[in-house]
């Protein structure tokens, strides 16, 4: 009908709704939350950024699905005095070792049922790594994914998690409206012209802020060059901040990154991203 449809986050249509709530005052609460200029849109997604989010949410569902396994696992053989070690790649191990081992003060009953869970666990294991290879097929597919991927800290999955959730980056202005959308920024509590920052707002996508941490953990303690503007960068915050903080302004700062390479259709420059250091 000619019409200019927005989706609009509702927790943010919430704050107008005002004391009573009915269809009347839910229509007017839209319409003022539609023209507020700060309240951003929810974009709306292609069939492609919807398969990629569909390929990332069922491979969820199977790590988090191996993760209880593993945890149920510890927690049924702790109860003999069989502790396993963390991570579920020393899980298997042990767990096939304890198996085999006939010294050990598991009964009959929970050896057969534990050789059924370690079957299961391997399942879950073969499942993971088909979706990881049904989402890079899919990514190689996309131009978007070979500029993020040769940015520092940038993987298969953060990638596949920034082209499903941002698109062409068009929804922000600019690289700090991401960060802010995905709560990298400090949380302010100023008054009277005195500004006061704190930790990070935990705002927006809490799944993409964890990847680019991570993504950014990676590369603090395994980023070797430190000759690069990237690793002069970081060496100059680590001594005067911190390493935990650095990897938090790393993320950050990879989150501008990213979006300025899919807003600008541009290939990654570590000389242009980190300038300010000579």
């Amino acid at each position: 009908l000619g019409r200019c449809v927005l989706l609009l986050p509702a927790q943010h249509v919430k704050a107008f709704v005002g004391h009573q709530k009915n269809d009347a005052n839910d229509a007017l609460a839209i319409c003022e939350a539609a023209q507020r200029p700060r309240i951003h849109p929810v974009a709306v997604k292609s069939v492609e950024q919807q398969d990629i989010q569909s390929l990332r949410r069922i491979r969820q569902r199977a790590v988090d699905n191996r993760t209880a396994l593993g945890n149920q696992i510890r927690g049924l053989s702790g109860e003999y005095g069989l502790c396993f070690r963390q991570s579920i790649r020393l899980l298997r191990l042990d767990l096939l070792i304890a198996l085999d081992d006939t010294t050990t003060e598991l009964s009959p009953l929970l050896r057969e049922e534990l050789r059924l869970l370690h079957s299961e666990l391997l399942d879950l294991d073969a499942t993971v790594r088909r979706l990881d290879q049904k989402l890079r097929s899919v990514l190689r597919e996309r131009d978007e994914y070979a500029r993020l991927k040769e940015i520092p800290g940038i993987g298969p999955l953060t990638a596949s998690a920034l082209i499903s959730e941002l698109g062409d980056g068009q929804r922000f202005s600019n690289g700090r409206e991401m960060s802010a959308w995905c709560g990298l920024i400090p949380r302010q509590n100023s008054s009277g012209g005195r500004e006061r920052l704190h930790g990070l707002t935990k705002n927006g996508n809490r799944e993409l802020r964890t990847l680019l941490i991570h993504g950014a953990r990676a590369v603090v303690y395994r980023y070797k060059n430190r000759q690069t503007p990237l690793g002069r960068w970081l060496d100059a915050l680590i001594a005067r901040r911190g390493v935990h903080k650095a990897i938090v302004a790393l993320a950050n700062k990879l989150a501008r990154v990213s979006w300025a390479v899919l807003h600008h259709q541009q290939t990654f420059d570590m000389n242009k991203a980190f300038a300010s250091i000579k």
